[in-house]
């Protein structure tokens, strides 16, 4: 059985976040560290995937700034979407050859862990036919957007928990005209602790990818980032496949 390392982040800028998962890739591909799954709930941001269409942002700079959010185009996936308070976002740093170097496999086993952790808060959750992500009710629950290069992982999921709502407003999520988001806590009429979240999408992962977790403390993993940097072999993420949220 597989052991994946689980990091609890905590609230992190987006950029800070983009850069550490970088920076465990290239180690990843090293063989400097095993696999990762990093839990953190970001600070206000819009990002943009490769593929994605930049007047699918609304706001204008200046409402940007009003709103304290950042916009950052970046190399995964996918269109725009947005990541702020209230919201898990997991990012897996796997080598799916010690998995199943699939994908599309790898994408609903994404999805598959989302719904699999709302069971737990009595949500009934599904997919849409011919689009990726997480769904209640015909509105979208979970976004996910991936890179995948020489097989190791980046980006990943973000279930809107206790999410403001409103900040999708100035974006057409994921260049999806025709449909809404929701929030855990607008389908449960109460706000739901990010830890429980956390735990239940933990064991759904655990169940779903059959590996083993072994809980690291962020400053714990830094260390061996650290220790570990100047050896490990730095892979340029190019040629990657990427999927859409």
């Amino acid at each position: 059985m597989p052991t994946v390392i689980l990091t609890h982040l905590g609230r992190t800028r987006y950029a800070d976040a983009w850069e550490l998962q970088h920076r465990l890739w290239d180690a990843r591909c090293g063989g400097a560290v095993g696999d990762l799954l990093l839990f953190t709930e970001h600070e206000h941001v819009y990002t943009l995937g490769r593929s994605g269409d930049e007047n699918h942002l609304l706001a204008s700079a200046d409402e940007l700034k009003a709103r304290g959010a950042e916009f950052f185009p970046i190399d995964r996936g996918g269109d725009i979407t947005y990541h702020g308070p209230g919201q898990v976002v997991g990012y897996p740093i796997l080598d799916l050859n010690g998995f199943t170097p699939d994908l599309h496999r790898y994408l609903r086993s994404l999805e598959e862990t989302i719904i699999l952790a709302l069971r737990d808060f009595g949500i009934s959750a599904g997919r849409e036919e011919g689009m990726t992500g997480v769904w209640v009710g015909g509105e979208k629950i979970a976004a996910i957007g991936v890179r995948v290069s020489r097989w190791v992982t980046m980006h990943g999921f973000a279930l809107n928990v206790n999410t403001d709502l409103t900040m999708f407003d100035r974006i057409i999520p994921c260049g999806i005209f025709h449909k809404g988001v929701t929030s855990m806590q607008r389908l449960l009429g109460r706000t739901v602790p990010l830890q429980d979240v956390e735990a239940s999408l933990s064991r759904a992962f655990a169940q779903v990818f059959a590996c083993e977790l072994t809980s690291v403390p962020a400053g714990q993993l830094m260390e061996t980032l650290k220790t570990t940097s100047e050896t490990a072999t730095a892979v340029p993420v190019e040629s990657g496949l990427q999927r859409s949220e």
